[in-house]
């Protein structure tokens, strides 16, 4: 890749992650809210189907890589999934874990505003950074360690509770499931951070490419998706069917959470920390005000907005220690 196009693969790896994660975080609060006749889509099955269309985009990817050879594909997925066993077992702990973050970050949309949720998560920073340091013994610097102290401070602000003697009765009633969302956020930001730094360090300890080891990931994850849906959601699968509730807004959801590792993939190959943090940074400002102009169902305060900038801070200081210092762990 020359120099001249350098800058132009960063900057729009950067802009493809902004609209991804945004897109992602709104449509699925959208979907979550959306009123409609008959019964609500099942998150576990936008879960899987997000699995299947992952796999297939992966083995696509490893297609195109071994210049669209028929044989040579079923050679490599023959030579690294099948015949290496214990290799693909590894995937079993984080594919698990993904599966379920990926369901709890349904029930905290159904929860949440998609604002209080975006902030929210970037706890996910803390997490991955003490599993680096426990399980991969990395250093953090001054600058990463103050961080997470602003971080945490941030997030904390951001869930201080509201005067309810000022919120209409309506808004005030559905305030108790707030608590069930914000747990939600909170393991599924634990589950984050392990699940992350396990699977960095399965890339390390092998030479497999990126692709197969999505493709494996993604095996494991439509499995144990599949009998999580058929546990919890049976009753409600075989009485109107896996894919009940499905619309275009359900379809957009599916396609932007398979699409999000690709595209994370694409902005640490050609971006750097610091536009990274810019990227959240601007994922989280655009989805406040679409929150509020649009969905109508966030009502800022200045105590969210304090928080919300602290956050946004402790983005660009980890960032940026980061880069300084030593390439750490991909957040």
């Amino acid at each position: 890749m020359s120099a001249a196009h350098s800058p132009r693969l960063k900057y729009m790896s950067l802009g493809v992650l902004v609209v991804q994660t945004t897109s992602l975080v709104l449509t699925m609060r959208y979907s979550r809210t959306l009123k409609e006749d008959g019964p609500r889509y099942l998150a576990a099955s936008a879960v899987v189907s997000a699995e299947v269309l992952k796999i297939v985009t992966c083995i696509l990817l490893v297609f195109r890589d071994h210049n669209f050879s028929v044989h040579i594909l079923n050679q490599v997925l023959k030579e690294e999934i099948v015949n290496k066993p214990r290799e693909t077992l590894k995937l079993a702990i984080p594919a698990a874990i993904y599966t379920l973050q990926n369901n709890l970050l349904y029930i905290a949309l159904s929860n949440l505003d998609a604002a209080t949720y975006q902030v929210t998560y970037q706890l996910k920073i803390l997490t991955t950074a003490l599993f680096s340091v426990s399980m991969l013994g990395k250093r953090l610097g001054l600058f990463q360690w103050l961080s997470l102290l602003i971080l945490m401070a941030g997030v904390a602000l951001v869930q201080w509770p509201t005067d309810f003697a000022a919120v209409p009765k309506e808004k005030s009633l559905s305030a108790g499931s707030q608590f069930g969302g914000v747990m939600a956020v909170l393991v599924a930001c634990v589950s984050s951070g392990f699940g992350g730094v396990y699977f960095e360090k399965i890339l390390k300890e092998s030479k497999q490419s990126v692709w197969v080891r999505n493709i494996q990931l993604g095996l494991f994850g439509f499995v144990f998706g599949l009998v999580g849906m058929l546990v919890y959601d049976g009753h409600s699968v075989r009485e109107h069917g896996m894919f009940q509730g499905y619309n275009a807004v359900t379809c957009a959801v599916v396609v932007l959470q398979a699409l999000g590792g690709l595209v994370i993939a694409a902005v640490i190959k050609y971006a750097d920390n610091i536009l990274k943090g810019f990227a959240t940074s601007l994922s989280i400002i655009m989805s406040t005000l679409i929150s509020y102009f649009w969905l109508e169902d966030f009502d800022p305060t200045s105590v969210f907005f304090l928080g919300a900038m602290l956050v946004i801070a402790a983005t660009f200081l980890y960032g940026y220690e980061r880069k300084s210092v030593s390439p750490t762990i991909k957040v």
